[in-house]
Protein backbone atom coordinates (compact mmCIF):
# COMPACT_ATOMS: atom_id res chain seq x y z
CA UNK A 1 0.00 0.00 0.00
CA UNK A 2 1.41 3.62 -1.09
CA UNK A 3 2.28 5.89 1.42
CA UNK A 4 2.06 9.08 -0.65
CA UNK A 5 -0.27 10.77 0.13
CA UNK A 6 0.81 10.62 3.90
CA UNK A 7 3.99 11.43 2.78
CA UNK A 8 2.45 15.13 1.04
CA UNK A 9 0.30 16.00 4.08
CA UNK A 10 3.37 15.38 6.06
CA UNK A 11 5.46 17.93 3.75
CA UNK A 12 2.18 20.03 3.74
CA UNK A 13 2.21 19.81 7.56
CA UNK A 14 6.06 20.85 7.94
CA UNK A 15 6.73 23.04 5.08
CA UNK A 16 4.07 25.51 5.51
CA UNK A 17 5.57 26.54 9.20
CA UNK A 18 8.82 26.52 7.89
CA UNK A 19 7.90 28.64 5.20
CA UNK A 20 6.32 31.28 7.41
CA UNK A 21 9.39 31.64 9.73
CA UNK A 22 11.66 32.44 7.34
CA UNK A 23 9.34 34.77 5.54
CA UNK A 24 8.90 36.15 9.27
CA UNK A 25 12.55 35.96 9.93
CA UNK A 26 13.44 37.86 6.53
CA UNK A 27 11.03 40.66 7.40
CA UNK A 28 10.84 41.27 10.62
CA UNK A 29 14.93 40.62 11.72
CA UNK A 30 16.51 43.21 9.47
CA UNK A 31 13.11 45.92 10.54
CA UNK A 32 13.66 44.65 14.45
CA UNK A 33 17.68 45.56 14.23
CA UNK A 34 17.41 49.04 12.16
CA UNK A 35 20.57 51.08 13.35
CA UNK A 36 23.74 52.70 11.83
CA UNK A 37 26.55 50.66 10.89
CA UNK A 38 29.27 52.18 9.44
CA UNK A 39 27.11 54.88 7.92
CA UNK A 40 29.16 57.09 5.89
CA UNK A 41 28.89 61.02 7.43
CA UNK A 42 31.17 63.86 6.91
CA UNK A 43 32.65 66.50 9.31
CA UNK A 44 34.06 69.39 8.25
CA UNK A 45 35.73 72.57 9.30
CA UNK A 46 38.71 74.09 11.85
CA UNK A 47 40.97 71.21 12.18
CA UNK A 48 40.95 71.09 16.03
CA UNK A 49 36.91 71.68 15.80
CA UNK A 50 36.59 68.56 13.58
CA UNK A 51 39.09 66.53 15.60
CA UNK A 52 36.41 67.06 18.46
CA UNK A 53 33.54 66.34 16.70
CA UNK A 54 35.10 63.15 14.62
CA UNK A 55 35.82 61.83 18.79
CA UNK A 56 32.13 62.64 20.03
CA UNK A 57 30.77 60.40 16.61
CA UNK A 58 33.48 57.90 17.53
CA UNK A 59 31.42 57.44 21.28
CA UNK A 60 28.75 55.86 18.70
CA UNK A 61 30.76 52.52 18.59
CA UNK A 62 30.70 51.07 14.96
CA UNK A 63 27.70 53.84 13.73
CA UNK A 64 29.76 55.95 11.19
CA UNK A 65 32.38 56.09 9.08
CA UNK A 66 33.59 59.29 9.54
CA UNK A 67 35.21 61.39 6.28
CA UNK A 68 36.79 64.36 6.65
CA UNK A 69 36.75 67.49 4.30
CA UNK A 70 38.25 71.08 4.15
CA UNK A 71 35.12 72.80 4.11
CA UNK A 72 31.14 73.11 3.46
CA UNK A 73 31.37 73.69 -0.26
CA UNK A 74 33.33 70.03 -0.14
CA UNK A 75 31.36 68.22 2.56
CA UNK A 76 28.04 69.76 0.32
CA UNK A 77 29.92 68.27 -2.90
CA UNK A 78 30.22 65.04 -1.14
CA UNK A 79 26.17 64.89 0.11
CA UNK A 80 24.95 65.57 -3.40
CA UNK A 81 27.52 62.76 -5.25
CA UNK A 82 26.02 60.24 -2.53
CA UNK A 83 29.99 60.09 -0.90
CA UNK A 84 28.24 60.52 2.47
CA UNK A 85 24.55 60.75 3.68
CA UNK A 86 25.28 63.88 5.54
CA UNK A 87 27.59 65.70 6.90
CA UNK A 88 28.49 68.06 9.95
CA UNK A 89 30.11 71.38 9.11
CA UNK A 90 31.88 72.98 12.42
CA UNK A 91 30.93 77.32 12.02
CA UNK A 92 31.59 80.21 14.31
CA UNK A 93 28.15 80.32 15.09
CA UNK A 94 27.65 76.64 15.74
CA UNK A 95 27.53 72.87 14.06
CA UNK A 96 25.72 72.72 10.90
CA UNK A 97 24.21 69.63 9.38
CA UNK A 98 24.21 68.99 5.50
CA UNK A 99 21.34 66.09 4.87
CA UNK A 100 20.07 64.76 1.82
CA UNK A 101 16.42 63.27 2.49
CA UNK A 102 16.24 61.93 -0.86
CA UNK A 103 18.65 59.68 -0.40
CA UNK A 104 16.38 58.45 2.85
CA UNK A 105 13.94 59.92 4.72
CA UNK A 106 14.60 57.96 8.31
CA UNK A 107 18.49 58.44 7.49
CA UNK A 108 18.27 62.28 7.34
CA UNK A 109 15.85 62.26 10.51
CA UNK A 110 18.56 59.88 12.25
CA UNK A 111 20.97 62.27 11.56
CA UNK A 112 19.57 64.98 13.01
CA UNK A 113 18.49 63.59 16.47
CA UNK A 114 22.01 62.38 16.93
CA UNK A 115 23.51 65.71 15.92
CA UNK A 116 20.63 67.73 18.37
CA UNK A 117 21.59 65.70 21.63
CA UNK A 118 25.42 65.38 20.93
CA UNK A 119 24.77 69.37 20.36
CA UNK A 120 21.82 70.06 23.26
CA UNK A 121 24.35 68.10 25.81
CA UNK A 122 26.80 71.03 24.80
CA UNK A 123 24.39 73.83 24.97
CA UNK A 124 24.56 74.38 21.35
CA UNK A 125 21.78 74.57 18.50
CA UNK A 126 22.78 72.92 14.95
CA UNK A 127 21.43 74.56 12.08
CA UNK A 128 20.08 71.69 9.41
CA UNK A 129 19.73 72.08 5.71
CA UNK A 130 18.64 69.59 3.09
CA UNK A 131 20.79 70.06 0.52
CA UNK A 132 18.75 67.41 -1.71
CA UNK A 133 15.33 66.93 -0.12
CA UNK A 134 12.89 64.54 -1.27
CA UNK A 135 10.52 65.21 -3.39
CA UNK A 136 7.10 67.43 -2.37
CA UNK A 137 4.93 64.57 -3.85
CA UNK A 138 6.83 61.71 -1.47
CA UNK A 139 8.59 63.42 1.42
CA UNK A 140 8.85 60.61 3.58
CA UNK A 141 9.90 57.95 0.70
CA UNK A 142 6.92 56.22 1.82
CA UNK A 143 6.03 55.82 -2.15
CA UNK A 144 9.15 55.11 -3.52
CA UNK A 145 9.52 52.22 -1.15
CA UNK A 146 6.09 50.87 -1.96
CA UNK A 147 7.15 50.57 -5.40
CA UNK A 148 9.80 47.69 -4.51
CA UNK A 149 7.36 44.86 -4.23
CA UNK A 150 5.34 45.72 -7.39
CA UNK A 151 8.12 46.12 -9.44
CA UNK A 152 9.44 42.43 -7.91
CA UNK A 153 6.42 41.14 -8.43
CA UNK A 154 6.09 42.32 -12.50
CA UNK A 155 9.29 40.49 -13.13
CA UNK A 156 8.31 37.33 -11.57
CA UNK A 157 5.15 37.36 -13.26
CA UNK A 158 6.74 37.92 -16.55
CA UNK A 159 9.10 35.31 -15.90
CA UNK A 160 6.28 32.79 -14.95
CA UNK A 161 4.22 33.89 -17.41
CA UNK A 162 6.76 33.21 -20.60
CA UNK A 163 7.72 30.00 -19.00
CA UNK A 164 4.24 28.66 -18.77
CA UNK A 165 3.42 29.70 -22.34
CA UNK A 166 6.06 27.72 -23.58
CA UNK A 167 8.42 30.40 -25.01
CA UNK A 168 11.60 29.24 -25.69
CA UNK A 169 14.82 30.68 -26.81
CA UNK A 170 14.98 33.83 -28.64
CA UNK A 171 10.74 34.05 -28.83
CA UNK A 172 11.19 34.48 -24.61
CA UNK A 173 14.03 36.59 -24.80
CA UNK A 174 11.79 39.24 -27.13
CA UNK A 175 9.03 38.78 -24.94
CA UNK A 176 10.74 39.38 -21.71
CA UNK A 177 12.63 42.41 -23.26
CA UNK A 178 8.71 43.99 -24.03
CA UNK A 179 7.80 43.08 -21.50
CA UNK A 180 9.96 45.35 -19.20
CA UNK A 181 10.18 47.46 -21.18
CA UNK A 182 5.97 48.44 -21.08
CA UNK A 183 6.50 47.93 -17.31
CA UNK A 184 9.32 50.86 -17.26
CA UNK A 185 7.47 52.89 -19.18
CA UNK A 186 4.22 52.23 -16.91
CA UNK A 187 5.77 52.56 -13.73
CA UNK A 188 7.20 55.99 -14.77
CA UNK A 189 4.07 57.58 -15.91
CA UNK A 190 2.42 56.55 -12.63
CA UNK A 191 5.56 57.55 -10.45
CA UNK A 192 7.03 60.85 -12.18
CA UNK A 193 4.04 62.04 -14.40
CA UNK A 194 1.43 61.34 -12.46
CA UNK A 195 2.20 61.16 -8.60
CA UNK A 196 5.00 63.42 -8.52
CA UNK A 197 7.49 60.86 -6.67
CA UNK A 198 10.28 60.87 -8.96
CA UNK A 199 11.92 64.12 -10.31
CA UNK A 200 14.60 63.14 -12.47
CA UNK A 201 14.63 62.98 -16.28
CA UNK A 202 11.56 60.54 -17.35
CA UNK A 203 13.29 58.33 -19.96
CA UNK A 204 16.30 57.59 -17.60
CA UNK A 205 14.14 56.98 -14.86
CA UNK A 206 11.78 54.47 -17.17
CA UNK A 207 14.76 52.70 -18.38
CA UNK A 208 15.78 52.40 -14.77
CA UNK A 209 12.63 51.08 -14.06
CA UNK A 210 12.57 48.20 -16.82
CA UNK A 211 15.82 47.16 -16.09
CA UNK A 212 15.05 46.40 -12.68
CA UNK A 213 12.35 44.39 -13.89
CA UNK A 214 13.92 42.48 -16.48
CA UNK A 215 16.73 41.84 -14.35
CA UNK A 216 13.89 39.52 -11.67
CA UNK A 217 12.16 38.49 -15.02
CA UNK A 218 15.38 37.15 -16.48
CA UNK A 219 16.70 35.49 -13.74
CA UNK A 220 12.97 33.82 -13.41
CA UNK A 221 12.59 32.90 -16.91
CA UNK A 222 16.26 31.66 -16.96
CA UNK A 223 16.59 29.50 -14.13
CA UNK A 224 13.48 28.29 -15.14
CA UNK A 225 14.78 27.46 -18.36
CA UNK A 226 17.99 25.24 -16.83
CA UNK A 227 16.07 23.61 -14.40
CA UNK A 228 12.18 23.33 -15.15
CA UNK A 229 9.13 25.00 -13.22
CA UNK A 230 10.92 24.79 -10.19
CA UNK A 231 13.49 27.35 -10.99
CA UNK A 232 10.37 30.28 -11.06
CA UNK A 233 9.47 29.03 -7.49
CA UNK A 234 13.35 29.00 -6.62
CA UNK A 235 14.19 32.73 -7.95
CA UNK A 236 11.08 33.97 -7.63
CA UNK A 237 11.66 33.26 -3.36
CA UNK A 238 15.24 34.94 -3.52
CA UNK A 239 13.78 37.65 -5.12
CA UNK A 240 10.64 38.35 -2.40
CA UNK A 241 11.82 36.48 0.50
CA UNK A 242 15.66 38.17 0.46
CA UNK A 243 15.56 41.01 -2.26
CA UNK A 244 12.64 42.63 -1.08
CA UNK A 245 13.27 42.28 2.98
CA UNK A 246 17.38 43.40 2.33
CA UNK A 247 16.83 46.42 -0.26
CA UNK A 248 17.40 48.79 2.48
CA UNK A 249 14.28 50.96 0.53
CA UNK A 250 13.04 52.26 3.58
CA UNK A 251 16.11 53.13 5.33
CA UNK A 252 19.49 52.76 3.06
CA UNK A 253 21.73 49.42 3.18
CA UNK A 254 23.86 50.94 6.06
CA UNK A 255 21.15 51.07 8.25
CA UNK A 256 20.59 46.93 7.87
CA UNK A 257 22.04 44.38 10.21
CA UNK A 258 25.00 42.39 7.79
CA UNK A 259 25.07 40.64 6.08
CA UNK A 260 21.77 41.66 5.17
CA UNK A 261 22.73 45.21 3.41
CA UNK A 262 25.31 43.75 1.56
CA UNK A 263 23.25 41.15 0.26
CA UNK A 264 20.28 43.55 -0.58
CA UNK A 265 22.53 45.76 -2.74
CA UNK A 266 23.40 42.19 -4.88
CA UNK A 267 19.85 41.62 -5.78
CA UNK A 268 17.80 43.26 -8.28
CA UNK A 269 15.10 45.22 -5.44
CA UNK A 270 17.89 46.83 -3.60
CA UNK A 271 20.20 47.77 -6.84
CA UNK A 272 17.38 48.57 -8.42
CA UNK A 273 15.82 51.37 -5.56
CA UNK A 274 19.03 52.45 -5.05
CA UNK A 275 19.57 53.31 -8.86
CA UNK A 276 16.54 55.05 -9.12
CA UNK A 277 16.93 57.46 -5.94
CA UNK A 278 20.70 58.13 -8.21
CA UNK A 279 19.32 58.81 -11.45
CA UNK A 280 15.66 60.72 -10.25
CA UNK A 281 17.40 62.94 -7.58
CA UNK A 282 20.95 62.78 -7.29
CA UNK A 283 21.22 63.33 -10.82
CA UNK A 284 23.10 59.59 -12.02
CA UNK A 285 26.17 60.03 -8.82
CA UNK A 286 26.49 56.59 -7.81
CA UNK A 287 24.59 54.88 -10.61
CA UNK A 288 27.27 52.89 -12.01
CA UNK A 289 27.44 50.30 -9.37
CA UNK A 290 23.72 49.03 -9.01
CA UNK A 291 23.55 49.87 -12.75
CA UNK A 292 25.97 47.07 -13.18
CA UNK A 293 24.79 44.76 -10.64
CA UNK A 294 21.34 44.95 -12.73
CA UNK A 295 22.52 44.80 -16.14
CA UNK A 296 24.36 41.35 -15.03
CA UNK A 297 21.23 39.90 -13.39
CA UNK A 298 19.79 40.99 -16.70
CA UNK A 299 22.21 39.49 -19.21
CA UNK A 300 22.74 36.00 -17.40
CA UNK A 301 18.88 35.48 -17.42
CA UNK A 302 18.28 35.76 -21.04
CA UNK A 303 21.80 33.79 -21.03
CA UNK A 304 20.21 31.68 -19.43
CA UNK A 305 16.97 31.47 -21.45
CA UNK A 306 18.77 30.95 -24.71
CA UNK A 307 20.91 28.22 -23.10
CA UNK A 308 17.70 26.72 -22.13
CA UNK A 309 16.25 26.49 -25.17
CA UNK A 310 19.34 25.26 -27.30
CA UNK A 311 19.99 22.36 -24.99
CA UNK A 312 16.41 22.15 -25.24
CA UNK A 313 16.46 22.05 -29.49
CA UNK A 314 19.35 19.85 -29.31
CA UNK A 315 17.46 17.22 -27.00
CA UNK A 316 14.82 16.78 -29.25
CA UNK A 317 17.48 16.18 -32.11
CA UNK A 318 19.36 14.17 -30.65
CA UNK A 319 16.29 11.96 -30.04
CA UNK A 320 16.51 8.69 -31.89
CA UNK A 321 12.80 8.42 -34.52
CA UNK A 322 11.09 5.16 -33.84
CA UNK A 323 11.31 2.63 -36.27
CA UNK A 324 8.12 1.75 -38.68
CA UNK A 325 9.12 -1.98 -38.48
CA UNK A 326 8.50 -1.98 -34.93
CA UNK A 327 4.76 -0.10 -35.19
CA UNK A 328 1.97 -2.15 -34.87
CA UNK A 329 -0.11 -3.18 -37.92
CA UNK A 330 -3.38 -1.53 -38.16
CA UNK A 331 -6.52 -4.11 -38.62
Amino acid sequence: MSHTPDRRLLAVIVLVPVLAALALWAFAWPAARTAPRDLPLGVAGPPAAADRMERQLAGHEGAFEIHRYTGEAAARDAVEDRAVYGAIVITPQGPELLTASAAGPAVAQLLQQAVARQAAAEGTQVRTVDVVPAPQGDPRGAALTSSVLPLALAGIAAGAVVTLLGLRGPRAVAALLGASTLVGLVAAGIAHSWLGVLTGDWWAEAAVLGLSSLAVSGAVAGLAALMGPAGIGIAGGVVMLLGNPFSGASSAPQMLPEPAGAIGQWLPPGAGTTLVRSVSYFDGAAATGPALTLAWWAALGLGAVLLGGTLRSRKRAGAPAADPREATPVG
